[in-house]
């Protein structure tokens, strides 16, 4: 080959390098692609939101409308109504119509926790996405046992005859659709960690975003 060849073939590599970050025919890192499932996008969530921020998401309007039910005390009918907006929220295959997008936390919280065990058993990752998947999946594996937790309670709402039933029920609703984002202080140590027990989506983030900045992402 000339030196003049070489010399294009040469700027040819560093180009495709430059653009994609990877040279033509190598793999990609498997363990970025799952992470970036997790925050960034992925494909059957409603607006192709990473399953973490469509779960936080679906958390935030479940926590609104417990809040309005718990303010409705008196009113039985405004507190199942509310109730069975929040169940839609985290599961809408048992109430399909209400104020979220249609995909849940639950959902969300099952597959970001697929997804970033993934990342963490994938060839590429690194000793810190090992670490922080720990920290992830327990905050979310405590989200979803809180989902189903939030669910029975809605329905014991929904299920009330009365208002005086159903008022301490939508207090006790309002509680458990804070702590799927904020996580419970189980210890009283002061903090909320993301042990068992603990760890709730906010924590779950904060880790994931850790992660990231670990990796340069």
């Amino acid at each position: 080959m000339s030196t003049n060849h070489l010399a294009m073939a040469l700027a040819v590599v560093a180009g495709v390098t430059l653009a994609t970050g990877v040279v033509r025919g190598q793999a990609p890192n498997m363990a970025h692609t799952h992470i970036g499932h997790v925050m960034t996008s992925f494909g059957d969530t409603p607006d192709k939101a990473g399953l973490l921020p469509t779960t936080a998401a679906e958390a935030a309007t479940a926590a609104q409308h417990a809040a309005l039910g718990a303010k409705a005390s008196a009113n039985l009918m405004a507190m199942q109504l509310h109730a069975g907006h929040v169940i839609q929220c985290i599961d809408p295959s048992i109430v399909a119509m209400g104020p979220c997008k249609g995909y849940g936390v639950k959902k969300g919280a099952t597959a970001a926790l697929n997804h970033i065990g993934l990342a963490a058993k994938a060839d590429t990752a690194s000793a810190g996405v090992k670490t922080h998947t720990t920290h992830v999946s327990a905050s979310l594996e405590n989200t979803i046992k809180r989902a189903d937790e939030v669910v029975a309670t809605a329905q014991k709402i929904r299920a009330a005859t009365t208002a005086e039933q159903a008022a301490p029920l939508a207090a006790e609703l309002q509680k458990q659709a804070e702590q799927l984002t904020a996580g419970v202080d189980a210890n009283n140590d002061g903090t909320i960690g993301w042990q068992a027990g603990e760890g709730g989506i906010a924590v779950a983030t904060t880790h994931m975003q850790l992660m990231m900045r670990g990796e340069g992402l």
